[in-house]
Parts: structure tokens; C-alpha cells; sequence
């Protein structure tokens, strides 16, 4: 988050009710999770350079895995 104090006055703010502020929680702390593992990944990429090609996978392999997983036969919203 910045450290800099923000220049406009900031209008009052409405609270959270409970159940709502929970959530706000839980996504802050999921989408917190995918950036530390993106982090993780750049850091290593830093230290250690680029992994060979052979050692990864395809994306179109990865693609196609992902979307055999959606279509699992599983009932889903539109």
C-alpha cells in the first residue's frame, strides 16, 4: 500500500456490516495469495534466470488440462 498521505480530504465512509466486511476480508487475503505467489515466481526467475524449455509445459497442454477440469460434468452457474 503507499505510504503517502492521500492530498483531497477523504469523504466520511458508510461501515461494513459485518457478513460484508468479512468478505472484503477474505478477498483482500485471496487476491493477497496470488500476488505473493507471483512475487515468489519473479524472485526465483531473478535469482536463478529463466527455466529451460524442456523442463515446462506447453501452454496449450496446460490450456487444455484447465478446461478438461471446468468441464468436469459439474452443474454451473452462467
Amino acid at each position: 500500500m503507499s505510504q503517502q498521505q492521500a492530498t483531497a480530504p477523504v469523504p466520511e465512509r458508510l461501515p461494513l456490516d459485518e457478513h460484508a466486511a468479512a468478505s472484503v476480508l477474505a478477498y483482500a487475503a485471496d487476491q493477497r495469495a496470488k500476488v505473493d505467489a507471483l512475487a515468489s515466481v519473479l524472485e526465483d526467475i531473478a535469482a536463478n534466470g529463466y527455466p529451460a524449455p524442456e523442463t515446462g509445459v506447453l501452454w496449450e497442454t496446460a490450456r487444455d488440462a484447465h478446461l478438461a477440469r471446468l468441464a468436469d460434468g459439474q452443474p454451473r452457474v452462467a
